[in-house]
Parts: structure tokens; C-alpha cells; sequence
């Protein structure tokens, strides 16, 4: 049998192996799972939310990202603002409170879409940082349940478009429509395939210039015609720019210019002498008396041809009276007569007679 110092030797050893195994597997865990410095000094910081979001005690916290502490407690403040109705403790490294400014903003973040939850600090720009016992303010995040509750009408709406969509597809493969005429009736194909005949024939003749649209695009004559035309107009628009001509001279001459503004400022004088009554022209726009008396004398005009057209007086008897217009018209005919005998035989009327007593 072994010596009972030699076992209790042996016994020490396996204990210290194992003590030293314990050790690393615990280092191993500290490394692999990055739990917080047990032998850092810790701050607590609090922060207040609407909801935990299902966070639990022990989730990390994290400064843009990088872990300084983990979630201590998580209680209900029983206050009556529910934006403060979640009140959170934080145990975090003392040495990151000087990195952490007062206008931080904490708010929910996960690795992925199915990871863990953690409370991750924006830094602030502010050049106080917070201090042990402070407090910092939430975003307002929603949970991912949420998002994505708020995001099924915008599913179903898409749902609902996916399947018009293939019912559409569905009533043109089968022929049905305007656009299902189109890929499947095959006599519209061949009206198609003969317009397009008839395009390819258009096209054609144009290039080999027949036609009126063909003599447009290849007739060499036409093309130098409308040279010639343009060669003319831009001598015209060169003789303007010289001033020649009348239309030149409107453009270039600046005592043309002056006159009319001359006769503008003249025509602008009169008007106004004319508003102010001045002058006859003024006067028959402004005076009352006138007025007055050119509609008197209208009148007076108005009643002597009513008078004529009654029969009174000599002007009427003229316009009413047969037996003057007879006694007139047989005046006139002796007269006539009278002349032709003058002219035939003046002699007759121009004899002198001389008698002696």
C-alpha cells in the first residue's frame, strides 16, 4: 500500500488542477461570452421609458456600439406620465462617465433581427458628461413586433396588388382585352403585319424620292431653294441690323425715335387739355351749355323734318304734294323745249327791232 503522505500529495495536486481548470474555463467564459470587469469600478446611471420592450435584468449596455456595463434592474415607477412608467438601472464603468455626454440618448438595439436586445448610448455633443447617478434620456424606439404590426396593411396591400396583378396576366394570356387581342388574336397580327407592310413601302418611296414628302427629303433643286430663301433673310435681317429700309430705319434711327416720342408726349398733352375741357373738342366733351344746345338744335332738326314729311310748308308741299310735282316736272319740259328752240334758231330771240316815231 502507498505511503499515506504520498496519497494525500496526490489528492493536493488533483485539487489544485482542478482549482486551476475552474479558473481558466472561468477566464475562458469571461473572454468568450464579454461580461462586464468585475474589477472595474462601477457608476449607476438611470433611465426612464415608456415600455421595457421584454429587456430583462443582466442585457448589456453599450457606448456607440462598445460595452461599459449591463442592466441592473428594471422596475414600474407607478408614475402617471407613461412616457416615465418603465424606470431602468444601469450599472456601467465609472471610467466611461467622462464619455458620455448630458445630451446622450439611450434607446433599444439588437444584433439582428432575431439577436439579443441591448441598450445602446448615442453620444451627445454636450461638454458636460453625466454623473454617477444621473439620468439619460430615451429615444422613443418601437419594438420589432411592432414594426412589423404597423407594416401588415402595407402586406396586405401588396398581397392585394400581387394577386390583381396575376389575375390581369391571367385575362391576357387568355385573350381577353384589348391587350389579350393583342398578343393573341392573330388576325389583328396580320392587320398589324400589313400596316407595318404599308409603313415599310412609305418609307421606301420617301427614299427614292418619290412623292411629295420623297421631293421634300432628297430634291437638290428644293434644298437650294430654301438655301437661297434663307440667304435672303439673313441679307434682310443684315440690312435691318444696318438700318436700311424703313423697317430698318424704325429699328436703328434714334431721331425716328425721338419724333415718336415727341408725338406720344404730344398726343398725351391733348388728351389730357381734352379731359380738362379746353379747346372745341373739349368744350364738346366737357361742356354742359353745348351739349345742351346741340340737343336743342337736334331736336329743332328732328321737328322740321317732320314737318316736311306731314306736307308742311314749301319744302313739304315738294315731298307730298302730286299737283306741284306735275306743275314742276311740265315747267321743266317748256323749259327744255325752249332751249332747243334757242339752239335752234337763236336769231329768233336775239332780233332787236328799232322804231322811229
Amino acid at each position: 500500500m502507498p505511503a499515506s503522505h504520498k496519497v494525500a500529495w496526490s489528492q493536493l495536486r488533483v485539487g489544485i488542477m482542478a482549482i486551476v481548470s475552474l479558473s481558466l474555463l472561468a477566464v475562458l467564459i469571461f473572454l468568450m461570452t464579454g461580461s462586464e470587469n468585475p474589477f472595474e469600478e462601477k457608476a449607476t446611471l438611470y433611465t426612464y421609458m415608456q415600455d421595457s420592450a421584454a429587456m430583462t435584468e443582466g442585457s448589456a449596455v453599450r457606448l456607440n456600439g462598445i460595452l461599459i456595463g449591463k442592466v441592473k434592474k428594471i422596475e414600474i415607477t407607478g408614475d402617471p406620465d407613461n412616457r416615465r412608467a418603465v424606470r431602468m438601472t444601469l450599472s456601467v464603468d465609472r471610467s466611461a462617465l467622462a464619455m458620455i455626454p448630458e445630451d446622450s440618448i439611450i434607446g433599444f438595439s439588437a444584433e439582428n433581427v432575431l439577436g439579443s436586445k441591448f441598450l445602446n448610448i448615442r453620444r451627445g455633443t454636450s461638454q458636460k458628461t453625466v454623473r454617477n447617478g444621473g439620468t439619460l434620456q430615451a429615444r422613443d424606439d418601437k419594438d420589432f413586433l411592432e414594426v412589423v404590426q404597423s407594416a401588415m396593411p402595407l402586406l396586405d396591400s401588396m398581397q392585394s396588388i400581387l394577386r390583381r396583378v396575376d389575375g390581369l396576366i391571367e385575362h391576357i394570356e387568355s385573350g381577353r382585352g384589348n391587350l389579350g387581342r393583342l398578343i393573341k388574336d392573330e388576325a389583328l397580327y396580320n392587320r398589324l403585319n400589313t400596316t407595318l407592310a404599308d409603313v415599310q413601302a412609305v418609307t421606301q418611296a420617301v427614299r427614292e424620292g418619290k412623292g411629295t414628302i420623297g421631293h421634300l427629303v432628297y430634291d437638290e433643286e428644293l434644298y437650294n431653294d430654301l438655301r437661297r430663301t434663307l440667304a435672303r433673310f439673313d441679307r434682310l435681317a443684315e440690312g435691318l441690323e444696318r438700318g436700311e429700309g424703313t423697317a430698318g430705319k424704325l429699328l436703328k434711327d434714334p431721331s425716328l425715335y425721338d419724333e415718336l416720342r415727341a408725338t406720344s408726349k404730344e398726343l398725351h398733352t391733348l388728351v389730357e387739355n381734352l379731359n380738362r375741357g379746353e379747346g372745341t373738342a373739349g368744350k364738346l366733351l366737357r361742356d354742359e351749355a353745348l351739349h345742351n344746345r346741340l340737343v336743342a338744335t337736334l331736336d329743332r332738326i328732328n321737328s322740321t323734318i317732320d314737318r316736311i314729311n306731314s306736307g308742311q310748308g314749301t319744302l313739304g308741299q315738294l315731298m307730298v304734294n302730286p299737283a306741284l310735282y306735275e306743275n314742276l316736272a311740265a315747267t321743266s319740259a317748256q323749259m327744255s323745249a325752249l332751249m332747243r328752240d334757242f339752239r335752234a334758231n337763236p336769231k329768233k330771240f336775239l332780233t332787236i327791232q328799232l322804231k322811229l316815231f
